[in-house]
C-alpha cells in the first residue's frame, strides 16, 4: 500500500510539472501537445540564435512564459546541467547583464585558430560599409546600423568584432538596454589614424558632381 501511495505521489508531481510547462507553452502561442517543444528548448533556441547577451527580462518578453524571470533562470540551470552531463563544449553564461551561449575555455586553442583564419580575410564591401557606419555614428546600437544599411547586420558586426575592429562600448539608455558598438584601437592602427578626429569628413567622401 505504501509503495502504491508513493508511486501515485510521484505521478502527481510529474503531472504537475508537465501541466505547468504546457501552460507556459500555450501562453506563448505554441501547441502544448507538441512533444518536441519544451520551455527549456525554446530558451535554448533563442539563446542559440542570439549574437549578444539577453537579459532574463528580455527572454521573458520574447518567449512570453507565465513563469517570468524565475522560470527563465530555472530553465537555464536545467540546460547547463544537461550540457554538463552530456559533456557539451558550451554553457549558458551570465555576462554583461544577460545570458549568452559561450564555449568552454579549454577549447580556446582551436577557436584562436579559427578566429585567426577569419582575421586574415580581407574586408568585404558589406563589412567596410558596416564598419564605416559604426566609425562615424559610434556609439551606435545594431538596430540603427541595420536601419542605415537596410539589411540585418548581426553576423557582420560579429565578424568585425572577431577581427578586433569593433567592440562593445556599453548599453543604450533605452528600452531593452541594447548593446552599443564602437571601434577599437586596432581600427585606428589598420587605417593609419591617430584618433577618430582624423576620419575623413563626410563632405570629403562625397563624389564630385559630374
Amino acid at each position: 500500500m505504501e509503495k502504491d501511495m508513493s508511486e501515485e505521489f510521484e505521478q502527481d508531481v510529474e503531472l504537475t510539472d508537465v501541466s505547468e510547462a504546457e501552460e507556459s507553452l500555450a501562453a506563448a502561442g505554441m501547441a502544448a501537445n507538441n512533444s518536441n517543444l519544451t520551455v527549456e528548448s525554446v530558451i535554448e533556441a533563442i539563446l542559440f540564435a542570439s549574437d549578444e547577451p539577453l537579459s532574463a527580462e528580455r527572454l521573458v518578453a520574447i518567449a512570453e512564459f507565465n513563469g517570468g524571470v524565475k522560470q527563465v533562470k530555472q530553465c537555464i540551470e536545467t540546460l547547463n546541467r544537461q550540457y554538463t552531463d552530456a559533456g557539451r563544449s558550451f554553457r549558458i553564461e551570465e555576462i554583461a547583464g544577460g545570458f549568452q551561449m559561450m564555449t568552454l575555455p579549454e577549447y580556446n586553442n582551436w577557436l584562436r585558430k579559427l578566429l585567426r583564419d577569419r582575421g586574415d580575410n580581407k574586408l568585404t564591401p558589406a563589412a567596410l560599409e558596416t564598419l564605416a557606419i559604426i566609425a562615424y555614428k559610434q556609439p551606435i546600437i545594431r538596430a540603427d546600423v541595420e536601419a542605415i544599411r537596410g539589411v540585418a547586420c548581426g553576423e557582420m558586426i560579429r565578424s568585425l568584432m572577431y577581427k578586433g575592429l569593433v567592440k562593445i562600448v556599453g548599453k543604450a539608455e533605452i528600452l531593452g538596454r541594447p548593446l552599443l558598438y564602437g571601434t577599437t584601437k586596432k581600427f585606428l592602427e589598420v587605417f593609419g589614424l591617430s584618433s577618430l578626429k582624423d576620419l575623413p569628413k563626410v563632405e570629403e567622401l562625397k563624389q564630385p558632381q559630374q
